[in-house]
């Protein structure tokens, strides 16, 4: 039986069984999918969750008060909340300041600036606390020759609480830009204009029009900042092991450092607590942002307000700011990676590159890393384009329940601080697996594994502005003369799709190659990645190696980020977060 025929009565175009082909081909991939969420995913959160409450000798509700409610715990708790509002604020203040600055002014050098003020977010956040910790220390080349530096003996004013909080604030200032800009881009022009047509001046247009209209921005990028300051491993590690500042996030680190597995229950009863505390937060932003979200149409056309006499004024103060908050502490990591030993003056006499030579060649232990990461890497985002792909076509063209399921759950796994995929990738891959005979703790899979689940949601998302801009005819004239979903994704659908999944492989590697998040709970002596090195070599006394190493990571991510611009035209916008 056919569904058409030809006039002249020949083969038919679609017949029952070609039906039956496509739908069992369909089914198959979507089935593929949700194993592979589920197994990287929702398997190891929920084995994360059962761990929490249950040990080998079953429900303790004894151990889970003696964890929740010890003084440790409780000061850990009230310092991760305090900090990561505190830092939101900053962040929250400093990113729609930026926003409104590039979106409605004419300041100079608008696309430059978004590219120095964003990048921050792409640098590895050890690498932003190594950078903030050279500059401001008694022994920084840099300030040195300014004669600004600290006298021998202070205590550095960044290993405090207040030091976490601004490094949390600047770092996540991005976040926040980034959400008030795309709000701002929605804005009707005529609604300002109007404001300006009845005397209104610039301030008094941006304070009673534009903020009320992108308060669902601002409340969104808050809500960003808030979770990644919770989950942000490297400065709190970097700053608050040495200030005897705890947080949720350095507890879990240091109390697998002391007592190894044994301690697992617990890790996971504090990885939950700190899961609360991230979707509580996110919850409670979202709410905000609902009720501040004001729908309108977007705008016609950009509106700038002419800043006149201040222009000049003002760029300076906005490319003072890149100075004092990125150009300063990256220049003084570069000054003390040049110097032989930590604390020299940087001079034509003390000027050397053997500690980027000893990174590169000579220091086994970084090389076996670099490697590791770079191998492990390009294999997630060989892993993950693909199934990016095929779940975009079901999101965007099939919906249904499972995929919005699956996509769910890969959001979850992305918002959750990084550290927790890593306890519930130890919880679960602890025991030996079926069929094996041996555990994947303590290899370099496990790694991949807590990689393929943490960026799944990363990886989608310029893959499903992609979509957006795809024909649906394409797809759906293939599909009528009969060819499978695989032979549509790889003939028809891939080749149209080519930039946005090369953007979203560049974020992808460029989040993995020097990732310490996930990472720095599942790195052993058989499995080492580059991410944690910077604090492994920091603790270890070598700060000037681990200075050349942080400026290794900058040079390769700077040299990805202007390689993507080379085909930034082509990608829906804001799918590159640094072009403008």
């Amino acid at each position: 039986m056919s569904f058409s025929t030809t006039a002249t009565g020949e083969r038919p175009i679609w017949t029952l069984s070609s039906l039956g082909n496509l739908l069992r081909n369909e089914r198959a991939l979507m089935l593929a999918l949700a194993l592979f969420v589920g197994i990287l995913s929702i398997l190891p959160l929920g084995r994360l969750v059962y761990a929490a409450f249950v040990t080998s000798t079953g429900f303790e509700l004894d151990r889970i008060a003696d964890v929740l409610g010890g003084r440790r715990v409780f000061q850990a708790t009230v310092n991760t909340i305090w900090i990561s509002l505190a830092a939101t604020a900053l962040a929250t203040v400093a990113g729609t300041l930026a926003a409104l600055l590039v979106g409605v002014s004419d300041m100079h050098g608008r696309t430059a600036w978004v590219f120095g003020f964003v990048l921050p977010l792409m640098i590895p956040p050890q690498v932003i606390a190594l950078a903030w910790i050279q500059a401001f220390s008694p022994a920084s080349p840099v300030m040195n020759l300014l004669g600004v530096s600290l006298q021998p003996g202070m205590r550095h004013p960044l290993y405090s609480a207040g030091g976490i909080v601004i490094l949390l604030g600047l770092y996540n200032a991005p976040l926040v830009f980034l959400a008030v800009r795309a709000n701002l881009r929605r804005v009707p022009a005529d609604l300002v204009e109007a404001a300006r047509a009845v005397g209104a001046s610039p301030l008094r247009a941006t304070l009673g029009v534009i903020l009320p209209l992108i308060r669902g921005g601002i409340f969104a990028g808050a809500a960003l900042a808030f979770v990644s300051s919770i989950g942000n491993f490297g400065i709190q590690a970097m700053l608050g092991i040495p200030a005897r500042v705890p947080t949720l996030i350095t507890l879990i680190y240091r109390q697998l450092n002391s007592y190894g597995p044994s301690a697992l229950n617990d890790m996971a009863l504090l990885a939950l607590l700190l899961a609360a505390l991230t979707i509580l937060g996110m919850g409670i932003a979202g709410f905000l942002s609902r009720m501040g979200d004001q729908r309108v149409d977007g705008a016609s056309k950009p509106f700038k307000f002419p800043l006149s006499r201040f222009r000049l004024p003002v760029t300076a103060l906005a490319w003072g700011y890149l100075v004092l908050a990125l150009a300063l502490p990256l220049s003084a990591l570069a000054g003390s990676a040049l110097v032989r030993g930590y604390g020299q003056p940087l001079n034509a006499e003390t000027l050397t590159f053997e500690n980027f030579a000893n990174a590169l060649f000579h220091h086994e232990g970084i090389r076996e890393a670099f490697f590791t990461s770079l191998w492990l890497t390009g294999l997630a985002v060989a892993v993950l384009i693909p199934v990016s792909v095929a779940l975009g076509y079901f999101l965007s063209w099939r919906q249904g329940v499972t995929p919005r399921l699956l996509y769910l759950s890969s959001q979850l796994a992305y918002a959750l601080p990084g550290i927790i995929i890593g306890v519930a990738m130890i919880l679960f891959f602890l025991k030996p697996l079926p069929g094996l005979g041996s555990s994947l703790y303590g290899t370099v899979w496990v790694i991949l594994a807590a990689y393929l689940s943490n960026f799944l949601a990363l990886a989608l998302q310029p893959i499903l502005g992609g979509f957006a801009q795809i024909e649906r005819s394409l797809d759906e004239a293939a599909q009528v003369v009969g060819a499978g979903v695989f032979r549509r994704l790889r003939d028809i659908i891939l080749p149209v799709l080519a930039p946005a999944a090369a953007a979203s492989a560049i974020l992808v590697f460029m989040t993995a190659i020097n990732e310490i998040q996930t990472s720095v709970l599942l790195v052993s002596s058989r499995a080492q990645t580059i991410g944690p090195m910077i604090i492994f070599l920091e603790e270890a006394g070598s700060s000037t190696l681990a200075a050349a190493v942080g400026c290794l990571m900058v040079a390769v991510i700077l040299m990805l980020m202007l390689v993507s611009l080379t085909f930034a035209r082509r990608l829906p916008q804001g799918v590159l977060p640094w072009h403008d």
